[in-house]
């Protein structure tokens, strides 16, 4: 006999009170791929979106907003330098040279940012001309708006046209004088990448 229950259920035999599992079905290696594809395109569309948030930029950096009309197709993190080098009366901006990662901690690296100024990678690359400037932070390089292209290769620069410098940190000249004509000086630096195509 089954135990007592509270009057308003009828007994279920032991049978009954058993739950079985049904096996899940198999999936295969076509639909696998298919749910990856899905969860990483995703995944990428949901960090542009963010990405074009935050890229916007504030009230008082008005001047480096992107132009209208404009689509976001890539935001990538920098970590690296801004090369200076003593001209005997002041240190004069050479280039710089850093990496370029898909994730703020700089384990997902992308490509190269040095001189031109140039952003490279994904089998492309694209030369940028600093058309805009705004001093965000007093202890930090400045943020920039960029005209750019056309880009060279088949990569995702091929088509961006306007490029955006923000959340910068780091990389001002060094405040002290070099010891000798030539003496170079490399600042540490790190700042966000907003990459644009104009329609």
């Amino acid at each position: 006999m089954s135990a007592e229950n509270d009057g308003n259920e009828p007994d279920r035999t032991d049978e009954e009170s058993v739950v079985q599992e049904r096996p899940r079905p198999a999936m295969n290696d076509t639909t696998l791929r298919r749910l990856r594809a899905r969860f990483v395109a995703a995944t990428i569309a949901l960090s542009l979106g963010c990405a074009d948030a935050r890229g916007a930029a504030p009230r008082d950096c008005d001047n480096v907003r992107p132009p209208a009309r404009s689509t976001l197709v890539a935001h990538y993190y920098a970590t690296g330098v801004q090369i200076y080098r003593w001209s005997d009366t002041a240190w004069i901006f050479v280039a710089p040279d850093a990496v370029l990662s898909a994730d703020a901690d700089g384990k997902t690296r992308v490509g190269t940012h040095y001189a031109g100024p140039t952003w490279e990678g994904g089998g492309g690359k694209i030369v940028g001309a600093v058309a805009q400037r705004c001093t965000k932070n007093a202890t930090a390089i400045p943020w920039l708006s960029l005209t750019a292209g056309p880009g060279e290769g088949s990569g995702i620069f091929r088509r961006v046209t306007f490029i955006q410098r923000v959340h910068t940190t780091g990389g001002l000249a060094p405040s002290a004088p070099g010891f000798i004509t030539g003496a170079e000086a490399r600042v540490p630096y790190t700042a966000e990448y907003f990459f644009y195509r104009t329609e």
